[in-house]
C-alpha cells in the first residue's frame, strides 16, 4: 500500500522548509561547508525523505518507524537552526521563523505518530492532495 506523501500536511511543510533552509544557509562561511551547513541541509532533507520512504512502506508499523526517524531529524534541525542563529550564521529573523516552523512540523509528526500507534488510519489519506 503506497501512500501519497503530499496528502499529509507534515510532509508538505517539511518539503517547503528544505528549500527555505537551503536559501537561509546559502551564505554560510566556507569553513562550515562540511560542518554545520551540511548537517542542517542533510537533516532538512532527511525529514522529508524519510516521510516519503515511510509512505512507500506496506505496513502502518513501517510507516510509523519512518515517521519516527523524520521526527528525530526535524528535532535535530530545529536545534541546529537555533544554534546557527546564535552563532550569527543565519539571520536572527530567519532562525526564529525556521525554528518555529520546525516546531510545527514536530507537533504534526507527533500527532501522526499517535494516530498510527493507535491503529487508526490517518485522516489525511482520504483527502485530496494539498496544493
Amino acid at each position: 500500500m503506497s501512500r501519497d506523501p503530499h496528502r499529509f500536511r507534515a510532509f508538505v511543510v517539511a518539503d517547503a522548509l528544505v528549500v527555505e533552509l537551503y536559501r537561509a544557509t546559502r551564505d554560510f562561511p566556507a569553513m562550515e561547508r562540511f560542518g554545520l551547513q551540511s548537517q542542517l541541509r542533510r537533516g532538512a532533507v532527511s525529514v522529508a525523505a524519510n516521510f516519503v520512504e515511510g509512505c512507500a512502506r506496506p505496513s502502518q508499523n513501517d510507516f510509523a518507524h519512518f515517521v519516527t526517524i523524520a521526527l528525530s531529524s526535524a528535532s535535530e534541525v530545529r536545534y541546529l537552526v537555533d544554534l546557527a542563529g546564535r552563532l550569527d550564521m543565519v539571520a536572527v529573523a530567519d532562525a526564529e521563523r525556521l525554528t518555529a516552523a520546525y516546531g510545527a512540523v514536530i507537533r504534526q509528526l507527533q500527532a501522526l505518530l499517535g494516530v498510527l500507534r493507535s491503529g487508526r488510519k490517518p485522516k489525511a489519506e482520504s483527502r485530496k492532495p494539498v496544493s
